[in-house]
This record gives C-alpha cells, structure tokens and sequence, in this order.
C-alpha cells in the first residue's frame, strides 16, 4: 500500500497574471495571461503528494463560502483525503494573487482568511491522521500553535517531521529542535538565519546554524541550485536543464516529494534528488497546482540527468 503523508498548512484560490514584466510602485503593466486555481502551499503539497503515489490526508480550514467549496471539490477530485479539512463560517477562504514575469520570476500577496483561524483542537482532532502517517509536512500559512500542535503529535508517534518554512516567520528553538528536515529558499534561510545566501558557501553556513539549533538536516534552495547539510552528509544538488516559465509551486513540490521518498523509505540524499527533479518540472509550467508533477515525469527527468549531485566541496 502506498505511504501515507499528513498535511497541516494553508488552501487558498490562486489568481495568477503573467506578463513581460512587474509594474513599478505606483504602475500598472498589462499582463498576457490569467489563470485562477486551487493553492496554497498545504493544498499543494497534498495534491503534489498524491501525484507522486502517495496517500494524503490534509488538516486546514477554508471559508464557508463559494471558493471554499470549489477548493474542496478540486482536492477530492485529486484525490486528497479530507477528513481534517473545517469549514469555517466566520471567515473567507484565503486567496493568493500571483504575478510572474518574462523570466519566471513570481511577486505574491496572501489573504490568510480562514487559514489563520487553524486551531490546536482542528489538529488534535486529526491526531490519529497525523500518528499513524509515515510522515509529517507542515508550512507557515496558519498559526504557529497549530504548527507546533501538529509536530508534537507527530514527534510522540515517531513520525519523521517535515517543515517548509514560508512565509518566513521567526521560530521557537523547541520546534527547530523537533524538525527532522527544514527547506527554506534563500530569503527564508536568512529570515531563519541572519545570514544573506548568495550560493553554495554561504547556504553551508547557514544549514549549519539550523542544525547547530537542533534541526536534523536542512536542504538550502540557493542560487545554482540545493545544498543538502546533515550531520552524515552533505551534497550540492546543481540546477537541472529546463525551460523555466514559472517557479511558483516549485518549493511545494520540493517538500512534498521529499515527504513522498522519505515515506517510502529512501536515504536523504535520494529523497532530495526525487524532490529536487519534482521542482524542476514545476517551474516549467504557469501556475502552482498545474505545474505539480506527477512521479512518471521526476523519474523520467531523474533518468536523463545523470550524475546531477556534488559531494566534493566548492
């Protein structure tokens, strides 16, 4: 039977333009396309786990209203298990408005809505979701208590604890020190570190300031490519040969298929290169949810790119 992944994080409705290139403050710049669809960095990796031959069960909440229920038909659709998913009277089910420009570069705004109403009893009633998985995922877009609710569930059943740590808000020790594996992109390493990343060097240091805090390993999203820094090992994982359009969803992907090869029992370093492939394919399709690979196309990717890892350093 297929492993099973618990998500705790944020559904949101995407709405996405892209065009040549960002307004300026205070401008407007013409776009030349529009796509609206489910996000949000839980739904997305629920969804991103399923693709990839996972089962996912899904803690959140979404708004009782009309987008609420159009992100709930399109995660059964995908086969998501939504046991855990509340629906929620008192608020909106949150939005996220995404612009990409020529070069796939993204720029976001995120209206929480109802995900920063998640609460430690919505988690506590997903405990047996989260216990009896093979692995945890959590990310930042709802309450901090909740997060920390989730990983404590997960920590006492001896379920391995991903986090993906965006939006980057300031973290306790005590829930670094109950991460198993942390996967920021730069700008959140550096929120989490002090420290500006710039490459393979500077992303050492700071996977090494994550795990002097009590994380079990950390993999850097730097420019170039991944750094993988555990207290075994350590392997920089160059970026892969595709045509970018879009990176938004590729850290998503990342995370989710990390879960997925962990889940499955693969070493770190293989579950990083899986991952790593999954959020190459990402960024060459617009759109978070339709660039969410399925586990055909990594191993196709993984197939042609052989040898893409470095151990030896800089």
């Amino acid at each position: 039977m297929s492993p099973r992944i618990a998500v705790v994080g944020g559904v949101a409705t995407d709405y996405l333009v892209r065009g040549p290139s960002f307004p300026e403050p205070g401008g407007s710049a013409e776009g030349d396309v529009f796509q609206e669809a489910l996000g949000g960095k839980g739904a997305n990796g629920a969804v991103a786990a399923v693709r990839l031959g996972a089962r996912a069960s899904l803690v959140a909440r979404v708004g009782s209203d009309g987008r609420g229920l159009r992100q709930v038909t399109s995660l059964e659709r995908e086969g998501v298990a939504l046991e855990g998913v509340v629906p929620d009277p008192g608020a909106p089910s949150g939005a996220v408005l995404v612009m990409v420009d020529g070069d796939g570069r993204k720029q976001t705004f995120f209206s929480p809505g109802a995900n920063h109403r998640l609460s430690i009893r919505d988690v506590l009633r997903s405990a047996e979701r989260i216990a009896t998985a093979k692995v945890l995922l959590v990310q930042l877009e709802v309450p901090l208590d909740a997060v920390q609710a989730a990983v404590r569930l997960a920590r006492a059943a001896g379920v391995r604890v991903v986090l993906d740590p965006a939006p980057a808000v300031p973290l306790p020790e005590v829930l670094l020190e109950d991460v198993h594996v942390i996967r920021p992109n730069a700008a959140e390493a550096r929120a989490l570190t002090g420290i500006p990343v710039h490459g393979r060097a500077s992303a050492r240091r700071a996977a090494r300031n994550l795990l002097m805090r009590g994380v079990g390993a950390a993999i850097i999203a730097a420019p170039g490519g991944s750094l993988l820094v555990s207290k075994e090992e350590e392997a920089w994982l160059p970026e892969l040969p595709v045509d970018t359009v879009d990176t938004t969803g590729a850290g998503d992907a990342f995370s989710a298929a990390l879960c997925v090869a962990l889940a499955e029992g693969q070493p770190l370093l293989t579950a990083a290169r899986f991952a790593h492939a999954a959020a190459a394919i990402a960024t060459t399709r617009l759109g978070a949810q339709a660039g969410l690979p399925y586990r055909d196309e990594v191993l196709g990717l993984l197939a042609d790119v052989k040898p893409d890892v470095q151990f030896a350093p800089p």
